[in-house]
């Protein structure tokens, strides 16, 4: 992603190391209190993932707030602007398969050369038939001096994957951060 092989610049040398904490006003005071603990180590492998559930009136709704968390993770998309328009399509071989081809592929968009990211998405057409799926976002090219820097996403998952298609039709989808 357009996070990936960046070197370290000196100034943020030494907090690399921290991770981000909300600190209370008492936790603050004992901080600086002391002079700085001395880190000689670092955080290399970070392997989680997040849980994603979206809904909406219709399962068209539904698959476009899955794609929307997805990218909110990743930034503010309200401070996103709609300069450009960009076709996404998948399909699959059943819901599940095509929920996860369908994020995949809005994924593959921000992770390649593009570095897209949505401020909105619409699905244009879903055929549960043959399963596949048309959509269409408004957004621009992910810049970290504009946008804010959330979780990279790196991999849709099926673990526990659900899509319920009833009165109130939601999804729920991991994905690897």
């Amino acid at each position: 992603g357009p996070w990936a092989g960046r070197p370290p610049s000196p100034a943020d040398m030494d907090d690399r190391d921290d991770r981000e904490y909300s600190l209370t006003a008492e936790q603050r005071a004992v901080k600086h209190k002391y002079p700085p603990v001395t880190k000689k180590y670092e955080y290399l492998d970070h392997t989680a993932d997040v849980q994603l559930h979206s809904w909406g009136d219709t399962v068209e709704e539904a698959f476009e707030q899955a794609v929307m968390a997805m990218f909110g993770y990743m930034t503010d998309i309200e401070t996103v602007q709609p300069l450009t328009t960009l076709e996404v399509k998948a399909e699959g071989h059943d819901m599940l398969s095509l929920l996860y081809n369908f994020m995949a592929e809005w994924l593959y968009q921000f992770s390649a050369e593009m570095f897209f990211i949505p401020r909105e998405m619409k699905v244009i057409h879903l055929d549960r038939t043959n399963y596949t799926i048309r959509s269409i976002g408004w957004g621009e090219e992910f810049d970290i001096a504009k946008h804010p820097q959330g979780t990279e996403v790196k991999a849709i998952t099926y673990s526990a994957m659900q899509i319920h298609e009833d009165e109130s039709p939601h999804i729920f989808v991991i994905i690897d951060i």
